[in-house]
């Protein structure tokens, strides 16, 4: 205290020194002290395992062993717990700065994702952009060309329309021309004494086809035939109604069609327009004269509903139509009505249960097309008209195919659907 001078002692470097270098023999020491006890714990775990699979007989000496190496493997573990301690504190330290590392590597990380997410950003609005500007120019280029097709389109329709004109003029000349050569025939025929044909007046057509409704791009079917011969419920299967539906045809006992009523296909993609025509006997009327007065000349198709034997009447419409080039079907309606006739006719019992209605239903079915087909082949022949197919149908299963259900018995009524939706098609 009494001399004034501070006492400052410099580290002892050699020592420090020496000190760290024993540590570090410590813990190469204890490192491989640790390996040795782990080689050692699985050579014991090795031999243990061995011990275990020796006989019975043996087991004093294998317990013993194991007792002896137990007894090595807790000084093992201890020697191990202890290396351990001594690997923690050294980890701790290295954890510590392996976090302050982590710590700075984070920071870093989220500026660079931060400038990444802006860069991303920046780019979806520039591609943004783009897109708009290419959607734009698609757009622009769409409406282009919609413009042209509507200006090609519109020329198109224009030149049909002067060519449906020009057709239109030359057939009213025509048609004037084959009335006029008409009458003078019908004078000299009726001078003659001999049954005419007569070609109506281009105002008949006119007037006709405004009484009918007569529209373009539609196809306009009448069905006809005689009085009885189920024209209003064939016009309604042909509808997919039943009889007593709301708007369907009326039907009954006696003919309750007096004028031609018309009636649109329900199924409004459909270009069909149907047309119930008075049946011939109920009204005074020439069968030679049915065809004109009805005004069957301005209908695209004709359907003429037969029984078993061509009538008069029959024969003058398909004439006619064959003269007018319409295209007419022969169809016989009621076939399963017909086909139970026939079933009772050959024995069959309703009231039978054990009896095998499937085949005498096909009997019956059998009968009935072939009688048919031969008996409209030889009517057409007699008439001195061309051999044409005729189509058997059955209402129900007409009525049921329209609304697209598969009915349980089937004869022409799918082929009759098709054929008119072809002519109809040729026809456009």
């Amino acid at each position: 205290m009494g001399g004034g001078h501070s006492h400052h002692r410099e580290p002892d470097w050699g020592a420090i020194h020496a000190q760290q270098e024993a540590e570090a023999r410590a813990r190469a020491k204890a490192e491989a002290a640790r390996q040795e006890a782990e080689r050692a714990a699985q050579a014991a775990r090795a031999e243990v395992e061995r011990l275990m699979r020796e006989a019975e007989a043996a087991r004093w000496r294998l317990e013993a062993e194991q007792a002896e190496a137990a007894r090595r493997a807790q000084a093992a573990r201890e020697e191990a717990e202890r290396q351990r301690r001594e690997r923690e504190q050294a980890e701790q330290a290295a954890r510590a700065a392996r976090e302050a590392a982590e710590a700075r590597a984070r920071e870093e990380r989220q500026r660079a994702e931060q400038l990444a997410r802006e860069a991303e950003e920046e780019r979806r609005r520039q591609q943004a952009a783009e897109e708009a500007a290419r959607q734009a120019a698609i757009a622009a280029q769409q409406e282009q060309e919609r413009q042209q097709r509507a200006r090609e389109e519109e020329n198109r329709r224009l030149q049909a329309e002067r060519e449906a004109a020009e057709r239109a003029a030359q057939r009213a000349a025509e048609e004037a021309r084959q009335a006029q050569a008409a009458r003078e025939e019908a004078e000299r025929q009726l001078r003659d004494g001999t049954r005419p044909v007569v070609v109506p007046a281009p105002e008949e057509y006119s007037a006709f086809r405004a009484k009918i409704q007569h529209t373009g791009g539609f196809f306009h079917i009448a069905v006809s035939g005689i009085a009885g011969s189920g024209k209003s419920s064939l016009v309604n299967a042909f509808r997919g109604k039943h009889n007593m539906d709301p708007e369907a045809a009326a039907v009954g006992v006696n003919e309750t069609t007096l004028v031609v009523a018309r009636y649109p296909d329900p199924n409004p993609s459909s270009r069909f327009v149907w047309y119930d025509v008075p049946g011939a006997g109920t009204l005074k009327v020439p069968d030679w004269k049915y065809f004109n007065d009805q005004g069957l000349f301005v209908f695209d198709c004709i359907i003429v509903v037969v029984n078993n034997r061509f009538t008069a009447t029959d024969v003058a419409i398909l004439s006619n139509a064959r003269r007018f080039g319409i295209p007419a079907f022969i169809v016989r309606s009621k076939a399963d009505q017909h086909i139970r006739n026939l079933m009772k006719d050959i024995g069959y019992n309703s009231d039978d249960e054990g009896g095998n209605k499937a085949s005498y239903f096909a009997r019956a079915r059998d009968q009935y097309v072939a009688e048919t087909i031969r008996s409209i082949r030889t009517n057409l022949q007699e008439a001195n008209l061309p051999d044409q197919p005729v189509y058997l149908v059955s209402n129900v299963a007409l009525q049921t195919t329209v609304t697209g259900k598969a009915p349980k018995k089937i004869l022409d009524e799918v082929k009759l659907l098709t054929d008119l939706a072809g002519t109809a098609h040729r026809s456009a």
